[in-house]
């Protein structure tokens, strides 16, 4: 058993949908806004160097970046397009190896022309303040071609996805509201987060805390005593706005609430 994965599923517990990897590594390349960009060192051949690198994404989920010709990683890019851009969950305070992140692996290709254009759309709608130096004559707009993407969910949660289907998935629906009704739930509503756990997990928590939620369902940090683990429950049907996901979760505590 996997040391890292917890106790193993029961054979007859009922699989609970979930986002494809591909779908949860485009939400988490949308919610980002700086990565880690590695390039391989002019300096010293052959080494990976590492930058702090904000972006933007085009239509097809690859970062799109603003540098300038006298930085380092622009000189290492010129010499060898090789590259990958770290991407970590944004706001996470609780372990770093149970948040999620994502590599993304590609080639840096210097854009001009109409696609300069549109990265620069796109860029400026992000980073508003690159405003003041993206005329500066040094700098240009560049974008990571993709080949493969390597995705990270937390523990036990990992696979490479292809640059086919990471281009082909969108994000997810709830992106943008899903830290709201985290903070919320947990705020609020921590007795129905218990209900939650007993009603359609069969765990007897004692607390529970929301830790993601998006189209299909929810993951809950449990704790029974002094044992701790984790539960992904699954909506009745697919939600795509804060409004729905409302109306769902008092619909589902109307219903464990009844059979308690």
């Amino acid at each position: 058993m996997n040391r890292h994965a917890g106790p193993p599923r029961r054979d007859d517990a009922p699989v609970v949908p979930e986002p494809t990897y591909a779908e949860r590594a485009r939400t988490l390349a949308y919610l980002g806004r700086t990565g880690t960009l590695a390039t391989l060192s002019r300096r010293h051949p052959g080494h990976p160097f590492g930058s702090v690198m904000p972006y933007a994404l085009d239509a097809e989920g690859r970062p799109l970046l603003l540098i300038s010709a006298m930085a380092m990683h622009t000189q290492n890019l010129e010499a060898d397009a090789r590259a990958s851009l770290l991407i970590t969950q944004p706001d996470w305070s609780g372990d770093p190896l149970a948040a999620g992140r994502l590599t993304l692996m590609g080639e840096g290709r210097r854009l001009a022309g109409d696609d300069a254009g549109a990265a620069r759309a796109a860029y400026l709608a992000l980073h508003p303040r690159a405003s003041y130096w993206v005329d500066f004559e040094d700098f240009a707009f560049w974008r990571l071609d993709l080949i493969d993407v390597y995705f990270v969910g937390g523990f036990a949660a990992m696979d490479w996805v292809t640059a086919a289907d990471y281009a082909a998935a969108r994000h997810d629906p709830l992106a943008d509201a899903a830290g709201g009704i985290v903070e919320h739930m947990n705020r609020d509503h921590a007795d129905a987060l218990v209900a939650y756990a007993r009603h359609f997990a069969g765990e007897a928590a004692d607390e529970a805390t929301m830790v993601t939620v998006d189209r299909l369902g929810f993951k809950l940090r449990l704790r029974q005593g002094e044992r701790l683990s984790s539960v992904r429950i699954g909506f009745p049907r697919e939600v795509t706005t804060s409004a729905q996901s409302r109306e769902v979760l008092i619909e589902m505590l109307r219903q464990a609430s009844a059979n308690q």
